[in-house]
């Protein structure tokens, strides 16, 4: 599994790679990274579901539409995805969250999403 050395997910090992088929995270490195430039602080790595899809809509966030101008390819269920962490916790309340990569989740998700929460979504996890 490819890691990201200087960069520790939730729990606290090197941050492990989310996705690089789509090009994912902020900095659009594959990994959810983050930095004082991302103000939604895209640190869950999550696999999409059509449930989340339609609850991102909603909420005003098309992630399905192609946007080649800003490099987004448009997301299916089933992508991996670097999601704002606010973004997950309001799916989670909502009964919408999507499936999380753990290892992939940045430590700074912890600061809007508790960890307990991550590990339940978790498909990474034995």
């Amino acid at each position: 599994m490819d890691t990201l050395v200087h960069a520790r997910n939730v729990l606290g090992e090197p941050l492990a790679l989310c996705c690089d088929d789509p090009v994912t995270g902020f900095t659009r490195s594959g990994y959810c990274e983050t930095n004082r430039h991302d103000p939604g602080r895209h640190t869950v790595c999550a696999r999409m579901t059509a449930e989340f899809l339609a609850f991102s809509l909603q909420r005003g966030n098309d992630l399905t539409t192609p946007r080649p101008d800003v490099g987004f390819p448009g997301l299916r269920p089933g992508d991996r995805w670097c999601l704002g962490a606010g973004r997950w916790q309001e799916a989670l309340e909502a009964g919408v969250a999507p499936p999380v990569l753990v290892t992939a989740t940045h430590e700074a998700a912890l600061e809007v999403c508790r960890l307990e929460d991550l590990k339940a979504y978790s498909i990474d996890l034995s």
